[in-house]
Order: structure tokens, then C-alpha cells, then sequence
């Protein structure tokens, strides 16, 4: 059994789970966090669901060796091919996945129109579907694809005349097409936020679920009774590409410059 001081393992395909490390840290600031960042392997949307399960579990590995006592799945991506798979491997181990947030938007949006921005993996997914089917029964909801956009923020990129022109090709036809709410399904997204709020009316709610996932984490590490007291560790950081890279766009995602290590697993 960990004890309550052990770190809390996060992983994404990419910095995209920072959003999601970053409300773990709001919530839980007594939290010693571990983050792998598997860019060596971006995108995985264009990656099978067995390679993905297997970055997983190579992943789980590393952070239980670590003494992780919970792992978040910080990639909507990795969640639907991987969550299972981890969950049957680990029985009695926390862990928590990313959901795209149509329960919320279903309930927030007045137009009865809801749009949502993601990967073409997550779109394609059974779960998704299964998603729709649950909780989207009496909305209208839109999806959209947006390829080439986690690309641009893993760059760095959150500002650019080209990242902006792909965005608004993106969320500009769910905004003709009514909607007053946007789901945003991949983890990278959120960092864009403040050029959505530029580009949507104000009355557009605009959901992610970083901060859900920072609840579900808490409960299970309550219910175990495994939340930490602090004083937290600084974050550590890996990476399966060039820690260099990482160590110059952790200050523009994370605000902090902490330890970056190569994972070359």
C-alpha cells in the first residue's frame, strides 16, 4: 500500500496534459506530481490503439517504479484505447482518464446546438459515440476535427497568424451553425483558450474537463484514504524526445522550469 506522500503519476501523449497537471496542482497543491510527456510518439491519433495500449502500460510501468500511487491518463486519445486495458492490469491502483465533457454541455447549452473540437481519433471512438448516445439525446451536437492544431501548441505555437487562421476555419462553421457551447476533447486545447475567447461571443460557454478529472482524482485518493498534506515536491518531468525542447515550452505552459528527463523507453 503507497503511502499518502507518494507522487501522483500524469500522462499524455504530448504537453497537452499540462492543462490537466496544472488543475491537479490547483486542487491538490500538497501533491507531488510526476509528468510523462510521450512526444517522441505524437501524435497518437494517427497511431493504432495496440501501440497505444503498450505506450500505456510501458508508462504505468515506469510510474509505479517511480511509487506512483495513482496515474491520471491526461490524453483523451490514450483514455479511449488504454483506460481499460490499465484498469484490468491494475486493478487496485487510481486511475483516472479523460471524458470529453458532453454531459455538462448538454446541460449548459440553451440553443439545444453544441459543437465539439477534438481529434479525429477521439470522434471516431466507440466511447465518444457511446458518450452521444447517454447524454446527447435531446441536443444537437456538432463535431469537428481539428488536425494540425496539437501539432502547433507541442511547437509551442499558441498565437500565430496560421495557428489563428486553422483555428477560426475550425470553430467558425459550429458558430454559424448555432451553437452556445463548445466542448473542447483533447487536453492541448484548453491552452487555447484565451484566443477562443477572442474568436466566440461571450455567451458561448466553452467546456473542458481538466478540472473534473482533478475532482475524480481527489475522491479515489480520499476513499483510500491517500491524499498528501504536503509540503509538495517540485514536478518532475519526462519526456521520450528532446528534454530540451520541453525545458523551453514548460515556461509558457506550466510557468515553472522544473527537472526534465529523457524517458527513453
Amino acid at each position: 500500500m503507497p503511502e499518502p506522500a507518494a507522487p501522483i503519476g500524469v500522462f499524455d501523449s504530448g504537453v497537452g496534459g499540462l492543462s490537466v497537471l496544472a488543475e491537479v496542482a490547483r486542487l491538490l497543491p500538497g501533491e507531488s506530481l510526476l509528468y510523462v510527456a510521450d512526444c517522441g510518439h505524437i501524435p497518437y491519433g494517427e497511431k493504432t490503439p495496440a501501440f497505444i495500449r503498450q505506450r500505456c502500460r510501458i508508462v504505468a510501468e515506469f510510474f509505479r517504479a517511480q511509487g506512483a500511487k495513482a496515474m491520471v491518463l491526461a490524453c483523451n486519445t490514450a483514455t479511449v484505447a488504454a483506460v481499460a486495458d490499465l484498469r484490468e492490469q491494475y486493478p487496485e491502483w487510481p486511475l483516472v482518464g479523460m471524458e470529453p465533457a458532453v454531459k455538462p454541455a448538454a446541460a449548459a447549452t440553451r440553443s439545444g446546438v453544441v459543437g465539439v473540437l477534438a481529434t479525429t481519433g477521439t470522434l471516431q471512438s466507440a466511447k465518444f459515440a457511446a458518450l452521444l448516445d447517454r447524454f446527447a439525446n435531446d441536443v444537437r451536437v456538432i463535431t469537428q476535427p481539428c488536425p494540425g492544431l496539437v501539432e502547433l501548441i507541442e511547437a509551442g505555437d499558441l498565437d500565430s497568424p496560421a495557428l489563428r487562421q486553422l483555428l477560426r476555419g475550425y470553430v467558425e462553421p459550429l458558430l454559424a451553425a448555432g451553437c452556445d457551447t463548445l466542448i473542447l476533447g483533447c487536453t492541448h486545447y484548453p491552452f487555447l483558450k484565451p484566443l477562443l475567447a477572442e474568436m466566440v461571443p461571450a455567451s458561448v460557454a466553452i467546456i473542458d474537463t481538466g478540472a473534473a478529472v482533478a475532482r475524480q482524482l481527489k475522491r479515489l485518493l480520499a476513499e483510500r484514504g491517500l491524499l498528501a498534506q504536503g509540503p509538495a515536491q517540485p514536478a518532475q518531468f519526462w519526456t521520450s524526445a528532446s528534454p530540451e525542447h520541453l525545458r523551453n515550452i514548460l515556461p509558457l505552459l506550466w510557468n515553472k522550469s522544473d527537472s526534465v528527463q529523457s524517458f527513453g523507453r
